[in-house]
């Protein structure tokens, strides 16, 4: 019996195209989803729930949109209208938090539930022109204009006290590219894991999240617009202005990292202009393609054959992604889920905020200056519970209305603590897996001596 998930594909344009979606195994095609013209990273589906997209008809323009679809209704149910232009988007992976880049180098990050901006802050001096989680939604990284890459840890974007003291909000900033950062992909293994990040300057370079290196620097052809990761890491796959997907191959002596690791050992050529963007199926094990020719090409890496074609309905293809069919796009439920939604007044999250409430910014104050009002010396990392809760009680006692405000941060530092907690946890496991992995592959490497 096949136990493999359907899969579904998604493709925008940067016109006005709307968004393809199409069964991966039958090539069937579902609702075409109106009004989109989407920059390159600007389509995601977020937790599978919604589709959602940034706008960018004109480069030049001083606003922008964030649009959202249901999967059941072609037309857009929800405008949001940001501070700036928005290019790429991303969201963690249970669709709790949507993240923007700004044409400014700023980065904005959203609660969906409500719409709320949570935070923003400046990243890089130009553009902001990719994003990505880790596999552990622990770490943001982001590309830009400047040429820079930067990874941000949310522990430290989200703690007040942190943000204060430190001088940079980044935990690593690799400034190797002398160009545009056109796109990058994480691996597997949350901080343990290697970044992949392609630019303009014609070079993809990979990172070390660990140790915070470049590990090592390939030099392509063609200007590299796109990256997909093989789930192996054996191999990665970049799309080229050329028309061609080089095979670049990820192979290393564990024993020196001095070895040449990185090396071009092949290509697919089949586009007739750019290949603009890539995704891997880790179900059906296949790679797709999209270019500025308008085609989507799904290819066997075994065979490098075509297996199937999709063809955008109008323009270039610069956005695609595989993911498992959602439950409101099974065609035999459609209809009655279109009925439940109106019967049930079923909607989609509302507007993302323009600003940061200042309520909000009211209560996150509180806990930087509690410093200032307590004798008591206090933890670089966290702020004590029980200090809080003095607070609490005097504040109670004077009939203060800052009480109420108090007991929420009191929570969200307690929260705060158990993610520490659970952070730390997490890196004794990836150091755990690492040293594993080392001795297996040391442990082959003798073998093969032998």
């Amino acid at each position: 019996m096949n136990t493999k998930m359907e899969e579904i594909v998604i493709a925008s344009s940067s016109i006005d195209g709307g968004i393809g979606c199409w069964d991966l195994q039958t090539g069937t095609e579902h609702l075409r989803y109106k009004s989109c013209a989407s920059p390159p990273h600007g389509l995601i589906s977020v937790g599978r729930r919604f589709l959602a997209s940034s706008q960018l008809q004109d480069p030049k323009a001083s606003s922008g949109a964030i649009l959202y679809w249901s999967w059941s209704r072609p037309q857009v149910e929800v405008k949001c209208f940001p501070e700036e232009p928005i290019k790429p988007l991303v969201a963690n992976s249970e669709g709790t938090y949507l993240v923007g880049g700004g044409l400014s180098g700023n980065i904005y990050f959203w609660e969906v539930a409500t719409g709320r901006l949570l935070k923003k802050w400046r990243a890089h001096y130009r553009a902001v022109t990719c994003l990505v989680f880790t596999e552990d939604d622990s770490l943001l990284v982001s590309g830009s204009e400047d040429g820079s890459v930067r990874v941000w840890p949310l522990l430290m974007i989200f703690d007040d006290y942190q943000m204060e003291q430190a001088s940079q909000l980044y935990e690593h900033s690799f400034q190797e590219h002398t160009l545009r950062v056109t796109d990058i992909v994480t691996g597997y293994g949350g901080g343990n894991a290697i970044i992949i990040s392609a630019s303009e300057d014609r070079t993809c370079k990979v990172w070390s999240l660990s140790k915070g290196i470049l590990l090592r620097n390939i030099v392509f052809p063609s200007i590299i617009d796109s990256i997909t990761l093989d789930p192996g890491e054996h191999v990665f796959y970049a799309g080229g202005r050329d028309g061609k997907i080089h095979i670049a191959a990820l192979g290393a002596d564990s024993s020196s990292i001095k070895s040449h690791w990185l090396h071009i050992i092949g290509s697919l050529s089949s586009h007739s202009k750019n290949v603009t963007c890539l995704a891997y199926s880790t179900n059906g094990n296949v790679l797709l393609s999209g270019s500025e020719d308008g085609m989507i090409r799904v290819w066997d890496p075994k065979t490098h054959n075509i297996v199937r074609v999709f063809k955008h309905a109008k323009g270039p293809v610069n956005n695609i992604h595989v993911l498992n069919r959602p439950a409101y796009l099974n065609p035999r439920s459609l209809s009655n889920v279109q009925a439940s939604s109106r019967r049930h007044g079923l909607s989609l999250p509302p507007p993302l905020s323009k600003y940061i409430n200042t309520m909000d910014e009211k209560v996150i104050s509180a806990a930087v200056n509690l410093q200032a009002t307590c004798n008591n010396p206090l933890d670089a990392s966290c702020i004590s519970s029980q200090v809080i809760n003095c607070q609490i009680k005097e504040l109670q006692q004077q009939g203060s209305a800052a009480a109420a405000e108090m007991e929420v941060e009191k929570l969200k530092l307690d929260c705060m603590q158990s993610m520490q907690m659970l952070q730390r946890w997490k890196k004794t496991y990836d150091n755990l897996h690492e040293f594993c992995v080392d001795e297996l592959l040391e442990g082959d490497n003798v073998k093969s001596a032998n």
